[in-house]
């Protein structure tokens, strides 16, 4: 009964830690930067939504989003659309090499992306693709491949492979069976991946503010330019954060049960 006890009261503290930094900022975002910097209260004493309108009004804060959510879900498609035929051959065929190939895409995901930044920023001004949805999306494709075929492959390993022996016999051709029957099969796998994709795209900041600058500058970087004369906006800039988190909420509520069944089945 104790250990219950303490456990309750554990998982309680470390929800209100984890919760107080994001009630904060809702906090923030619902203040005048007079209240904000003139005084410490737990609520807003004068309650304004003016931060928000800001938000949705100004086009250098509301483009911003939509950058964002443009070339996160390019990179989404991209990226589950090249890890699933790499995933089925790794799940599928023994070749020469397959586990050092295999080994050689995680490394790649364990590179920090400052590594990267020098050779997409030269290459990209050189075939003129900066400050394009484009170029974040292929760059950001670099460290979400990898972690879409290792997720992929191991969901694609849990399929018997006699049901692509059965299909064949019954006339299926690859595409086909590939599509109408592989794919349904992995379908959690699949919403698994794509929400990892999206996180990572989403909170990626150094290359997505290196390679961008005015046509597809990102929210994030939005964010951290908000200095200027008058000092910073500390209302404005609490906001965009929630409106910030909103997105990856969203995407976490809906693929919520993929996710559990990639826990339960030890791949994510």
């Amino acid at each position: 009964m104790m250990d219950k006890r303490i456990s309750t009261t554990l998982l309680v503290g470390f929800l209100l830690l984890s919760m107080l930094p994001i009630y904060w900022m809702l906090n923030m975002s619902l203040k005048t930067n007079e209240e904000i910097v003139g005084t410490l209260s737990l609520w807003p004493q004068q309650l304004t939504f003016a931060n928000y309108k800001t938000i949705f009004t100004d086009p250098s804060w509301y483009s911003g989003y939509i950058n964002s959510m443009i070339y996160v879900a390019m990179n989404m498609v991209l990226s589950v659309t090249v890890a699933l035929p790499a995933a089925y051959a790794f799940s599928r065929y023994n070749f020469l090499g397959d586990k050092h190939l295999f080994f050689w895409l995680l490394t790649n995901r364990m590179t920090p992306p400052a590594v990267f930044l020098l050779p997409f920023f030269q290459l990209y001004s050189t075939v003129g693709l900066m400050d394009t949805h484009l170029a974040v999306a292929l760059a950001h494709m670099v460290f979400n491949v990898p972690l879409a075929v290792w997720i992929l492959e191991g969901f694609m390993s849990g399929i018997p492979k006699e049901i692509d022996e059965t299909a064949y016999i019954d006339g299926y051709s690859f595409p086909r069976f590939f599509v109408k029957i592989f794919l349904p099969m992995i379908k959690s796998g699949i919403g698994v991946t794509a929400f990892f994709c999206f996180m990572f795209s989403w909170v990626e900041l150094l290359l997505a503010r290196t390679l961008t600058s005015v046509n597809a500058k990102p929210i994030a970087a939005t964010m951290t330019r908000t200095v200027s004369a008058a000092g910073m906006d500390w209302g404005v800039l609490a906001a965009a954060g929630v409106l910030t988190i909103v997105p990856g909420a969203l995407v976490i509520w809906f693929v919520r049960h993929y996710i559990a069944k990639g826990f339960a089945m030890g791949r994510v």
